[in-house]
């Protein structure tokens, strides 16, 4: 037998099959999916493959052909849906085929299971207090403290003997081998989820989420055998899209079938396990990045066994492995944080969807501001399309106000609150009610400006701005550079050089300094460092610990704060600052959710957005939560210039510490591009420069998406050949 695998190193020189002879030892021991070791290269080293196929002929002479030299022991075998799903993402995201093996494995290898051990009483109690006695008078005190507990106890937990009683490992083996007591050792799997038994208050339906639940399960049930759609879920926030959810899952599990829950931030992950777990138990999960690696295999583990339902994570929950899923379910599709920062860029939806269709599995979209490219599927015809239109509380979405910035300005008023926002949270600290402040921004985020020639500080590395920082120092945020702060500009030797600061910790200092009694909470990626840091903080936040809480993007995703009266928005006009054609739906998004945290309680909400644009119809729009009137205006600019989801494009980013080589090379793949691809640029990135690297974008743009993969395919190929040096190339589809 001979064994096709895949080596794993990640380059594209090596991205292809190769042939292994399968030693008479491990026939019917090697299957697809399985980790072994294998000689690699002219001087036979050995690497760690994964097999992909098997066959009884090869292709080369048999003299040839290497031997697998052993299987991997401690390595997570592959499924042959996992291979087939990493295809999927070679092809459309552009990686090598090791990496997008990686990708689909959430455990990359075995961790031992946790040992349990129990000192357990072998004699009768009469023999332990005659030992105890005699223990006394030998003056060995270890003994006679583990011998007095055995008296009251017939098991004690190990941990509970060295810990509380303070007897050693050596003591206890002494009595052991005396046949005074037995130790007892069992394993049990790692389980993160710590959360005690509440009750669980089941709402009654409305006539909506009736129907919704009525139609996406009769689409389940008829479609056992594979051909499930994709459903989409437009509900505007506070609607109850998550008991829809709670209620779709329950029918799932009782067709003997798992449900994944994706969300897009680990900082939701608290909340809606709070809620899942008053439903479903211990038959319920985690899965994410914060999760050590044998909490992590556990989770596999308890997955694969069949020992849990329901995983609810980020977008590595997807690839959990379930023997049978009969559903996903991604909430808030819209987010960003659903398309991976790293090789292979892929998207979560569109994945979830091939995921979907090898395993005959329904999927469940859900959010209040879908993104473009589900909306436009959804109402030409490619998803169904369910709408929820009703706050369940009764209530009605908060009474939005727009500030300009500017008119606070022109009065006077230099703060970063608005005189209506002051006022606002004096009045909500007065009567006990809760407030959300947000700005997209972390720490203090200061850089560094000159008055006179109007010159920033940059990173002599990277073309961007140095960072001020507490304790008298600069830093770039790309490449760590520090250097000690300044109090004259390197340009022009001015003295009258400062720094512009509006972040999350200026905030939380302002709010103290104008309302010193207040009890604040900030929540960005500095005050979640820990493990257990964003339970901590919304757990505080939701027993009313705290008057206000001050955050990034990740407190205004999915919580649900009933005494929450007021959201402020500070700067929101920052993101519609970023070269991306998105910007305009991000912002509309964004601001939409933010409102969308205030008056989800008994008592009606207000949001306050302050802003230097005003007019801008993103911030407009989301003052009024209408999503239709945006979709049909950003659909309208989409469409005049070819971008998604009118069209489709992918992105190259060309790096090198050459500039004329990056622009060289970036030059040469536009020239290999042919109708009816076009292509735009290449143009400096926005960062052109970063860590001593230069940067160049190219755009490809088309109609149909297959003619745009093969010819990042046909770039890939010449990329293989070409002679490279410095250079570096990344396709991004968008």
């Amino acid at each position: 037998m001979y064994a096709d695998v895949i080596i794993d190193i990640s380059h594209e020189k090596v991205d292809r099959i190769f042939q292994y002879a399968i030693p008479e030892r491990l026939e019917g021991l090697i299957g697809i999916g399985s980790c072994v070791d294998v000689p690699f290269g002219r001087g036979n080293t050995l690497r760690t493959a994964y097999v992909v196929g098997l066959s009884e002929k090869t292709d080369y002479p048999e003299e040839r052909i290497k031997k697998i030299a052993a299987q991997r022991e401690d390595a997570v075998p592959v499924t042959a849906d996992a291979i087939r799903l990493a295809a999927f993402l070679k092809r459309t995201y552009g990686s090598t085929m090791i990496a997008a093996l990686r990708t689909v494995l959430p455990a990359k290898k075995t961790v031992r299971p946790v040992e349990k051990k129990t000192v357990v009483r072998l004699l009768s109690v009469e023999k332990i207090r005659s030992l105890y006695a005699e223990c006394g008078r030998k003056k060995q005190s270890a003994k006679e403290r583990l011998l007095g507990e055995l008296i009251r106890e017939e098991r004690i937990p190990c941990e509970l003997v060295t810990g509380k009683l303070h007897v050693s490992a050596k003591t206890i083996q002494s009595l052991a081998e005396d046949g005074v007591i037995r130790l007892e050792t069992r394993t049990q799997l790692r389980n993160p989820v710590r959360l005690s038994e509440e009750s669980d208050d089941r709402p009654v339906l409305s006539d909506e989420q009736e129907e919704i639940l009525r139609e996406i399960l009769r689409d389940f049930r008829e479609h056992k055998d594979g051909g499930r759609g994709v459903s989409l879920i437009h509900g505007i926030t506070g609607s109850g899209k998550t008991e829809v959810y709670l209620r779709l899952i329950e029918e799932v599990i009782a067709e003997g079938e798992q449900c994944i829950m994706l969300i897009p931030e680990i900082a939701l992950t608290y909340q809606t396990l709070m809620r899942f777990y008053k439903r479903f138990g211990d038959r319920v999960s985690v899965l994410h990045s914060r999760l050590s690696e044998g909490e992590r295999y556990d989770q596999c583990l308890r997955a694969e066994r069949g020992e849990i339902d329901v995983i609810i994570g980020p977008r590595s929950a997807l690839f959990v492995p379930f023997p049978k899923p009969g559903m996903v379910i991604m909430d808030e599709e819209h987010e960003s944080s659903y398309i991976s920062e790293q090789n292979p860029r892929y998207h979560t939806r569109e994945t979830a969807e091939e995921l979907c269709r090898i395993k005959g599995a329904s999927l469940v979209l859900g959010s209040a501001t879908p993104s473009l490219e589900a909306y436009h599927k959804a109402v030409t015809g490619e998803y169904r399309l369910f709408r929820l239109t009703r706050r369940l509380t009764g209530g009605t979405l908060p009474e939005v106000r727009i500030i300009d910035m500017r008119k606070e300005l022109s009065s006077g008023n230099r703060s970063m609150f608005s005189e209506d926002l002051r006022k606002a949270l004096e009045e909500r600290i007065g009567r006990g009610e809760q407030s959300m402040l947000f700005l997209n921004r972390r720490g203090y985020v200061s850089f560094i400006s000159c008055r006179a020639c109007g010159e920033a500080v940059k990173c002599p590395h990277c073309e961007v701005s140095l960072v001020r920082h507490r304790g008298g120092k600069l830093m770039c945020h790309y490449c760590g550079y520090e250097t000690a702060d300044i109090d004259r500009c390197p340009h022009c030797g001015s003295k009258y050089i400062s720094g512009f600061r509006a972040g999350t910790q200026q905030v939380e200092d302002e709010v103290k300094r104008i309302f010193p009694k207040a009890k604040v909470l900030r929540m960005d990626a500095d005050t979640t460092r820990k493990k257990d840091s964003y339970e901590e903080i919304l757990g505080a936040f939701s027993r009313g610990e705290a008057d206000v809480l001050i955050g990034t993007q990740m407190i205004v995703k999915g919580h649900d704060f009933p005494k929450v009266t007021l959201v402020g928005i500070i700067a929101a006009d920052l993101s519609l600052n970023e070269s991306d054609f998105r910007t305009g739906e991000r912002t509309f998004q964004l601001l939409t959710q933010a409102c969308g945290r205030a008056g989800r309680g008994s008592i009606p909400g207000e949001a306050l957005i302050q802003t230097y644009r005003p007019e801008h119809y993103s911030i407009v729009l989301s003052a009024t939560q209408d999503y239709e009137a945006f979709y049909r205006e950003e659909m309208a600019c989409r469409g005049l210039c070819g971008y998604p989801p009118e069209g489709n494009m992918l992105e190259i980013l060309i790096t090198s510490a050459v500039e004329k080589r990056a622009l060289g090379l970036a030059v040469a793949l536009k020239k290999r591009c042919a109708f009816p691809v076009s292509a735009i640029g290449p143009a400096p990135a926005p960062i052109p420069k970063i860590n001593d690297r230069y940067r160049y974008h190219l755009y490809l743009k088309c109609a149909e998406k297959d003619a745009l993969l093969d010819t990042r395919q046909a770039l890939e190929d010449y990329l293989f050949t070409a002679p490279v040096e410095t250079e570096t190339v990344s396709f991004t589809v968008l």
